[in-house]
């Protein structure tokens, strides 16, 4: 990716040109650190920044008299790193190789972290296991996790606290420091480290006695549940930003130039330039968006611009980049390259959209930034008010030991990557894939879903639809056969769409065709057994009562196929026109219920679609959909999303196309469909894999008791907090109890999650009771 830098002018401090430069922000673990970042740089005098977390880039507006290296020394300053970015690499699958290497690390970490800890944790916690000095293989293996397995939380508390800011970071590196080396002084200078000792459960403290106790358990299970819920937040949040890359592999990487003397030669997409003049063949994706020069074809632009059926280019027409071309060679002048074209645009509006997505994690951030330091002094309170009150030093730190112990939050950790998991899994098995927390809080009061037409609610591909044969002709079959015979060597997706349908119904092999010729535009001709066959588009041919008689049922056809938005097409035998022929894009199966399903659950359904007002209102009538968007272009969808979210709406979008990604993205939920592009589902929450359309209203029960859960669980887990921390600052929880009941509330907050993998949805004829649960 290369450096875009735009210029503009407007009043401020900083008087002048105001320059947009993105940067490369590294270090960066949650929304916080957007937070710090924003606000590091946002005391540049006439300099803001937007921090995208899921791309790890920032887009730094600032004046011209503001260097860019001032910019990234704040950056650095605050404890991140920051980088213009470089050109890309010659080798396109580098990237993804390096993009790896951190879940990979992650993943090695946890792996080696959980074949330490599991030992630790059954001694520790089954006193009937606990042979002649077990207490000292715990340490052993509690030692490297202490140190290596939890660095990473060490190494982010001490980056916060070099700033002044706290996180869940520093309560987890705390936790376990604290027990770790209360441990090892009762191990060294407590007596615990006497052989056959044995730690049994208390309800209170025994410091008192003459043995301390120990308290590896929390030393590994505190680190070993985190890192577990870390990688799967990691997991989910890297998916992000899938659909800003599927949208960058959409696009072509080479192109065939042809230069004044006709002669032609390939070269990379990054050196075409506008005016140059480069050639598009059959099955090739247009490279960028331009104006054809010679040549025609049919293109489809179903991706990029949600026409369901083919768009006839020639001399003049403008095309677009990322249309794939179906039919002749067509030499097109670039007219915009780089970030100027269409594919480009939609990939800044995901982008953004993902940025604004991000955001609603800082929620968590803030609470962590009170509580952490609230139990902090909290376990500075007790320790100064055990000491004050006359008890031992060790009863003493031992209750303050048992507040940072008790307060670890493992709970708040496991609380939505554990349900998000669960619901993953039965998702998976009902053809559902949810991809992250976005889609959990996008549907919690969804009350809009806005529905793509083609290839959503409709196949996305070229049928006949309907025959209509003239009266006292040969017949529907035989001008079926004939007209089939004649797209035989036709590239058009017409064509082949009555070629294909011609073998399906008609007895026996169409004949072999002579004389083929195509006009782009118009339609085929052929000679097929000694007749002259023409397939034309209707409009294009005239239906006068000259040449069909007293017989209506032809322009009555074409009229028809009109009016539902369908393509007509006219089979001519030796200039007699004998039947006509409408192709169209067929509601896909389910569409209907899926429709009435979502209504039931009290979801208002929209139409944005970029096919014609006919097709789309066609389909709105066969589906009850009464609020219809035609001729939608992906900044069109993403404006409605924004419109409807303006006037207070939660909006669902699901579609399956480029031309939806910056829709998805924006929406509060996003879903696609597992038949679309990369683009589409890269940029979704939800993707929906089977073809049954009714998985649309499965996934929206899913994500609404999915959304339930994670509350609950956090609600449990906060609750777990207000309630075992004053207990242990009052004396009535050891640390050791203070980490079973650490434990025992991320084993029920992993138990409530784990209930979503026996989810039903609910039988098709059900009709839910309104409010009811779903």
């Amino acid at each position: 990716m290369t450096t875009t830098t735009r210029t503009s002018t407007g009043p401020g401090p900083a008087a002048g040109p105001t320059v947009e430069t993105e940067l490369i922000v590294g270090g960066m673990t949650c929304a916080a650190c957007v937070a710090r970042i924003e606000k590091k740089v946002g005391r540049l005098e006439g300099v803001s920044a937007s921090v995208n977390l899921a791309t790890g880039r920032a887009r730094v507006s600032h004046p011209a008299t503001v260097a860019v290296a001032e910019v990234v020394a704040v950056i650095e300053g605050a404890g991140f790193t920051a980088s213009l970015p470089e050109p890309p690499a010659p080798d396109e699958t580098a990237p993804a190789a390096d993009a790896g290497k951190p879940e990979a690390t992650a993943l090695n970490r946890l792996l080696i972290t959980a074949v330490l800890s599991v030992p630790v944790l059954v001694l520790s916690m089954a006193p009937a296991l606990q042979f002649r000095n077990w207490q000292w293989l715990c340490f052993v293996l509690a030692t490297p996790v202490a140190v290596w397995g939890s660095w990473p939380f060490h190494e982010r508390a001490l980056r916060g606290l070099r700033h002044s800011d706290a996180t869940m970071d520093t309560l987890v590196s705390l936790g376990v420091l604290a027990s770790y080396l209360w441990s090892a002084y009762a191990l060294f200078l407590g007596g615990a480290g006497e052989p056959g000792m044995t730690m049994p459960f208390t309800l209170v403290p025994r410091a008192m006695g003459d043995t301390a106790d120990v308290y590896l358990e929390a030393v590994v299970g505190v680190p070993l549940f985190v890192l577990t819920g870390r990688l799967l937040e990691a997991r989910a949040r890297r998916g992000t930003g899938s659909a800003l890359r599927a949208l960058a592999s959409l696009a072509a990487k080479d192109v065939v130039v042809r230069t004044a003397d006709g002669a032609e030669r390939t070269v990379p997409i990054g050196r075409l330039r506008v005016g140059d003049h480069f050639i598009v063949r059959p099955g090739e994706r247009v490279a960028t968006d331009g104006v054809v020069v010679s040549g025609g074809s049919a293109l489809d632009l179903s991706l990029v611009t949600g026409e369901s059926a083919p768009v006839e280019a020639g001399p003049g027409s403008a095309v677009v980049g990322g249309a794939v071309n179906s039919g002749g060679v067509l030499e097109v002048r670039a007219e915009a390259v780089g970030a100027d074209t269409q594919l480009a645009r939609i990939a800044r509006l995901v982008e953004d959209a993902q940025a604004g997505k991000a955001r609603v994690q800082r929620v968590a951030d803030a609470v962590a930034g009170v509580f952490v330091p609230a139990v902090l002094t909290v376990a500075v309170t007790v320790l100064g008010f055990w000491l004050g009150a006359g008890a031992s030093p060790q009863a003493a730190i031992t209750a303050a030991v048992a507040v940072l112990v008790v307060a670890c939050p493992c709970a708040l950790g496991l609380a939505t990557p554990t349900a998000l998991l669960a619901a993953t899994g039965r998702g998976a098995g009902l053809g559902i894939l949810v991809s992250g927390p976005q889609a959990l809080e996008g549907l919690r009061r969804v009350d809009t879903v806005v529905l793509d037409k083609t290839g959503t609610l409709t196949t996305g591909s070229m049928t006949v639809t309907e025959v209509t044969a003239r009266t006292g002709g040969p017949g529907r079959e035989a001008a079926l056969r004939l007209a089939a015979a004649a797209e035989a060597g036709s590239e058009h997706p017409v064509g082949r769409a009555i070629h294909a349908y011609a073998l399906e119904t008609v007895d026996g092999p169409p004949p072999a065709a002579e004389d083929f010729a195509a006009t782009a535009g118009v339609g085929v001709r052929a000679k097929v057994e000694g007749h002259l066959v023409e397939v034309v588009r209707a409009e294009t041919t005239d239906l006068s009562p000259a040449s069909r008689g007293k017989d209506k049922a032809l322009p009555d056809a074409v009229r028809r196929a009109g009016r539902h938005g369908h393509t007509a097409v006219l089979v001519r035998v030796d200039g007699t026109a004998e039947a006509v022929v409408a192709l169209g894009d067929t509601v896909r199966a389910g569409s209907y219920r899926a429709v009435d399903h979502l209504k039931r659950l009290g979801l208002r359904p929209v139409l944005a679609t970029g096919d014609s007002e006919a097709a789309a209102h066609a389909v709105a009538g066969e589906l009850g959909i009464t609020e219809v968007h035609a001729r939608a272009t992906p900044e069109d969808k993403a404006e409605l999303v924004r419109t409807l979210r303006a006037r207070g709406h939660r909006v669902a979008v699901i579609g399956d196309g480029v031309n939806d990604t910056a829709a998805l993205a924006g929406a509060d939920l996003g879903i696609a469909m597992g038949s679309g592009t990369d683009a589409a589902i890269g940029a979704a929450d939800v993707t929906l894999v089977r073809e049954d359309m009714s998985a649309l209203a499965d996934a929206v029960r899913l994500a609404r008791r999915t959304s339930v859960t994670v509350r609950s669980n956090l609600a449990w887990a906060f609750g777990y907090n207000l309630i075992t921390v004053p207990l242990a600052a009052v004396g009535l929880l050891s640390p050791m109890v203070a980490a079973a009941a650490m434990s025992a509330s991320s084993l029920l907050v992993v138990g409530n999650s784990l209930r979503l993998r026996g989810w039903q949805p609910r039988p098709t004829g059900t009709r839910p009771a309104r409010g009811g649960n779903r």
